[in-house]
């Protein structure tokens, strides 16, 4: 299986998942597999995490991540099972 195809194929699959361009912190942290302290600690750092936006200044201003920015990031960074979980 190609690089492309599995990108397309996890893209798709998250896009149907959440019905949005966007995700949460805590959505995030379900998809990589990691806690929500361990995002939040990776944020802090601004390192090991896809591109974020932060909706304000306030340090408990909502953080989101772009689908599309999340889905270089794992075929990227994190070695992907491209088992029957991208499938559905």
């Amino acid at each position: 299986m190609t690089e492309d195809n599995s990108k397309g194929r996890l893209e798709n699959y998250l896009l149907k998942k959440y019905k949005r361009s966007v995700i949460s912190k805590k959505e995030l942290a379900e998809e990589l597999g990691i806690s929500l302290s361990t995002v939040d600690f990776y944020i802090a750092k601004k390192s090991s995490l896809p591109d974020f936006k932060k909706l304000g200044s306030a340090k408990n201003s909502k953080v989101i991540f772009n689908i599309y920015d999340v889905v270089d990031f794992i075929t990227t960074s994190v070695k992907m099972n491209t088992g029957d979980k991208y499938d559905r």
